[in-house]
């Protein structure tokens, strides 16, 4: 492949509702560019970016993949992004390799969920968005419709450069209005488009808005505002200047047409790329910092110092780990040494390439601004800022959001159990999205990701990848019990044996402490009642029965321990005496101090179409829920509530069918809550019947 400069690359993310055909037009548009030699379809299994085992089996992406393609002198860089919402975050981690946004539309459904999110998370990163309306010969596709709600997003900055000739099964092309000419699409879908005359019934409307068009790239532009209002018009030159850097600027987003799967529109599609997509010269460098914590900033040139960073990280079971990262600056050869300043490491670019889907394509070299990839680097993540030593910096690794969804994880054979550890550790550094831990109160081991869907392909892919079989189960509520009153009380352990025998006594006050602050211990001892040297066993006694739970086994939380009084033996006391002594004093304060029981709630942000938000809200009613807040973001309703875990643990299959999969939401833990007295009891009823005991204050 043919090594491109800084001002002739191009780099794209092609992002969109699950569904809408990005894949597809991705695929057209990589065999109309000759980059592979048949157009892959997505049923069959045979695109170039979806070629995970998952991607293939379920038909939609489930991984970010790169492809690139030669185009009139350019390099087009695209990262093909997943469309499920509960993968977004592949969609943020492509952010710092890109310049643009490819946002693909279905041309029969308009403005979706996902669509509205990329919108939003575009203008947060001030990136140019450029619109593909795909689908055009779908039945029920409608263009204008389509363009109806892509403008109630995007306001005025939404522009047309094409018009679609015909829909549906009347789709035959689409009229360029920077040239004012038709490109008809091939018959067979082989070939570039057919330049024409716009047709009769065309004209006008084209007319229209090709001077649309010419209207808003003037308007940021002074010089072609006054050529424009000095003519009536501008000049092509100037024109073509003038949308490539109103896209740049974000002034202008414009809108394209096509249809992937019999591959009209793609050859126009990679013209306008060529011509109007920003460089990596024309975005403003990533901040960055030195290691003594200032800011820096690296322009991208080749005569910079060497800087890389890496977006995304692959682990093939049999090629190992493969990193794939963004020249941010500097002429990266082949075989180069270079420094992990994340991680303090030193590293050799070995076996320099850029990918095609799986198939890494060996390069010499790469110039600042383009994508390439390098396999077994010894310690390198995403996230991760490599360079030249000489010139330390650090690149701020993208946030994501927590875990929506946990769920507890059991294999079926010591052998899993064995082979899971290992197997998880690489798929975590491919899935940023995914946690692996232990809940210390529960002892389960859970795995947590955006939704239940993607917890079940990391589990499918542990089958396939690494031979290891484990099964999902709802994790446990980590119920907390707490008190409510306050309580005065004696513990005294005497126990008299042929020998030594056994005795502490003390005097102990508890009283609630506020939600969250834990557990605290004052020693108030005053004229020795109790040795210094047995105070600390008799807070180790209460510490330990507080752990051990009161009312259904669970930790005793948000408490106040005042010891005051107590007594002591000059041959048998003990420090194990005044232990149990400690533990006894604590059963009897639980008792008298009114002992209720804690629940987690979750903080939950709901995302779905408008039209089903009634529906949602009277459902996290039903679940015990607190509606917070809602807000409108174009045809997408955003709804901020609080609702007991244990209310949550079903949600996202109950709100995937009240939604048509077109909802998503995101959890995170808000605080402890008392339990109404009605749910206490059956989850009081529940813990003691699965100890086969009854858990009471004389245990």
């Amino acid at each position: 492949m043919k090594i491109y400069p800084s001002d002739s690359v191009r780099n794209l993310a092609v992002a969109g509702h699950g569904g809408c055909g990005k894949t597809t037009l991705l695929a057209a548009a990589l065999f109309t560019a000759g980059a592979t030699p048949r157009q892959g379809r997505v049923e069959e299994g045979t695109t170039v970016t979806d070629f995970d085992e998952e991607s293939i089996a379920r038909r939609v992406s489930t991984a970010s993949a790169l492809a690139c393609a030669e185009w009139q002198g350019r390099k087009l860089n695209f990262v093909d992004t997943p469309g499920a919402n509960f993968l977004f975050h592949e969609v943020e981690l492509a952010l710092p390799a890109i310049e643009a946004i490819l946002l693909i539309v279905d041309g029969a459904a308009g403005v979706e969920v996902q669509t509205e999110k990329i919108r939003t998370l575009a203008q947060r990163e001030n990136l140019p968005v450029i619109v593909v309306i795909s689908r055009m010969d779908r039945e029920r596709a409608d263009a204008e419709r389509c363009l109806e709600s892509l403008r109630a997003a995007f306001g005025r900055t939404l522009c047309p450069v094409q018009l679609a000739m015909g829909q549906a099964a009347g789709f035959t092309g689409v009229v360029d209005l920077v040239n004012m000419r038709a490109l008809n699409a091939p018959a067979n879908g082989v070939g570039k488009s057919i330049e024409a005359a716009i047709p009769v019934p065309l004209a006008a409307p084209a007319t229209a808005a090709h001077e649309a068009l010419v209207e808003l790239v003037a308007e940021g532009n002074d010089a072609l505002l006054e050529e424009f209002f000095e003519k009536g018009a501008i000049g092509k030159e100037h024109l073509e200047a003038g949308l490539k850097a109103a896209i740049a600027e974000r002034r202008l987003t414009p809108v394209l047409f096509s249809a992937g799967l019999h591959n009209q529109g793609s050859d126009a599609l990679l013209n306008f790329l060529a011509a109007y997509a920003p460089s990596p010269l024309e975005r403003a460098p990533r901040p960055a910092r030195a290691t003594s914590g200032e800011a820096v900033t690296r322009n991208v040139a080749d005569d910079q110092p060497l800087a890389l960073y890496v977006f995304k990280t692959m682990v093939d079971p049999f090629a190992g780990r493969v990193s794939f990262f963004k020249v941010t600056a500097g002429l990266l050869h082949n075989d180069a040494a270079v420094t992990n300043f994340t991680r303090s490491g030193q590293e050799k670019i070995s076996h320099l390439s850029v990918m095609q889907g799986k198939q890494a394509i060996a390069v010499a070299q790469l110039h600042a601004g383009d994508l390439g990839a390098a396999a077994k680097l010894r310690d390198v993540l995403t996230g991760d800022t490599l360079g030249d030593k000489s010139a330390p910096l650090q690149y701020a690794s993208v946030a994501l959001p927590e875990a929506a969804i946990s769920f507890a994880l059991s294999t079926h054979s010591r052998g899993d159990e064995d082979k899971l550890g290992a197997a998880l550790h690489k798929m975590l550094e491919e899935d940023l999205g995914l946690h692996f831990y232990r809940d210390p109160q529960t002892n389960e081991f859970l795995l947590a990701g955006a939704s239940q869907q993607h917890v079940e392909i990391a589990l499918a892919r542990l089958k396939h990848r690494y031979h290891v079989e484990a099964a999902l189960q709802a994790p446990k509520v980590p119920y907390r019990e707490t008190i409510r009153g306050k309580a005065d009380v004696q513990g005294r352990y005497k126990k008299q044996t042929g020998g030594h025998g056994q005795y502490g006594d003390c005097k102990i006050k508890m009283e609630p402490l506020a939600r969250g602050a834990g557990f605290e211990f004052i020693n108030d001892i005053f004229g020795g009642a109790i040795p210094r040297n047995f105070i600390p066993a008799v807070e180790k006694g209460i510490v330990e029965s507080a752990q051990r739970g009161f009312l259904a086994r669970y930790p005793v939380v948000d408490f106040k321990v005042i010891l005051y009084d107590g007594s002591y033996h000059d041959v048998d006391s003990s420090e194990l005496a005044f232990k149990v002594a400690g533990s006894m004093a604590f059963k009897k304060a639980m008792e008298q101090a009114k002992p209720a029981l804690l629940e987690p709630i979750m903080e939950v942000e709901i995302q779905a179409p408008q039209e089903f938000a009634g529906d949602l809200m009277g459902d996290l009613n039903s679940r015990r829920g607190r509606i917070e807040g809602m807000e409108t973001r174009g045809a997408t309703q955003l709804i901020r509530a609080q609702v007991p875990m244990a209310e949550m643990l079903s949600y996202q299959s109950d709100l995937t069918s009240k939604t048509q999969g077109r909802g998503s939401f995101h959890m995170s833990f808000a605080r402890y809550d008392l339990v109404p007295p009605a749910q206490a009891e059956k989850i009081i009823a529940q813990a003691k019947a699965a100890h086969g005991d009854v858990v009471s204050e004389e245990e």
